[in-house]
């Protein structure tokens, strides 16, 4: 663990390694284009193309309307997948917990494509419906997952369990929705692999304001977390309402988790593996490990998509597959030193 004077410095060269590696993904792809062009592009504005002397419009095109939306989309979904696996981890006391793993992404992505599979979604108003049925999709695992495990007071490996078995449920049930509805199996695979490459500036507006609503809370419940990783009867000495707080950050997170796969499909692990790693940084007090888990999220998940976007030349893999690269080995790790610890 870092000490405390050093938590500042190293959260500003982290910020600096994001701007960098931001700085780096918009040069990169097909159409290569050098920093110092970019810096002058950003400089000029979204309306600056066919004046600008120091750079093309088609140069323009490229970062204002293709790279720069997908660069911050994957940006805000890294900060609401960390953010909401390190929630998790403290509210089921469970250091395997992520929505990925614990099956949330896949309900809202199932609730996407059963609405797509009946034809509830689509239109002009989809880009609206499909946020909404995403989180009917996730709230409703999230509850199944509480039922069937026994709550969060059971033991953390029924939780896991029973998160991974309505995972692979769920999965099921979406490969038996491509194969009855070719027709909808391009955007049913997105869900499932997950992908940047349909971002705009419209969905990035959407997708912010839900990771704004959704982390809000969680500023002012640091201290709650922290209370959260003891036991019950210690956290109501202390004065705090176990069920309450519960309730209302798991809600807020599921929403925005909701809306991030909604958008950008199931991306797994990063959850798990932002907090494990920030945390062996800033140490387990949520006060810091908040804002690490933020930049961390946001850092791994640009980098995932601009190897996703640029690994095989002029096609593209699903960002989804990179960071279930990443995260396996991660935790089996986990997995084997949970059995390895319990009595």
């Amino acid at each position: 663990m870092v000490k405390k004077r050093f938590i500042s410095p190293l959260a500003v060269t982290l910020l600096a390694l994001l701007l960098l590696l931001l700085l780096t993904a918009m040069s990169l792809g097909p159409a290569g284009i050098p920093v110092s062009q970019i810096i002058h592009i950003l400089s000029a504005g979204p309306q600056a193309g066919d004046s600008a002397t120091t750079f093309s419009t088609a140069q323009h095109r490229i970062i204002w309307s293709l790279r720069l939306p997908r660069l911050l989309t994957a940006l805000v979904a890294g900060i609401v997948l960390s953010v909401s696996g390190m929630v998790y981890q403290s509210l089921f006391r469970n250091p395997m917990a992520d929505p990925y793993v614990l099956g949330i992404s896949s309900g809202a992505a199932f609730g996407i494509s059963l609405a797509a599979f009946l034809g509830i979604i689509g239109g002009a108003t989809g880009i609206w419906q499909v946020p909404l049925v995403a989180f009917a999709g996730a709230a409703g695992t999230a509850f199944v997952i509480l039922i069937l495990s026994g709550g969060v007071r059971r033991s953390p490996t029924t939780l896991l369990l029973t998160g991974v078995a309505l995972n692979f449920l769920l999965s099921a049930l979406m490969t038996l929705f491509m194969y009855l509805n070719r027709a909808q199996l391009q955007s049913i695979m997105q869900w499932t692999l997950g992908s940047f490459s349909s971002a705009s500036w419209a969905k990035l507006g959407i997708l912010t304001v839900a990771a704004m609503i959704g982390i809000a809370p969680i500023l002012f419940l640091t201290r709650e977390l922290d209370i959260l990783l003891l036991d019950e009867s210690s956290a109501h000495a202390l004065g705090v309402s176990v069920r309450t707080v519960r309730i209302i950050l798991l809600g807020f997170t599921t929403f925005a988790t909701a809306v991030t796969v909604a958008f950008c499909g199931t991306i797994g692990f990063v959850g798990l593996m932002v907090p494990h790693i920030m945390r062996l940084i800033t140490g387990p007090q949520h006060r810091r490990l908040l804002p690490f888990s933020m930049i961390g999220g946001a850092i791994m998940m640009v980098g995932a998509d601009t190897i996703a976007r640029t690994a095989l030349g002029s096609s593209e893999l699903p960002v989804g597959v990179i960071t279930a690269i990443a995260g396996a080995p991660l935790f089996i790790v986990l997995l084997v030193n949970t059995r390895r610890n319990s009595p």
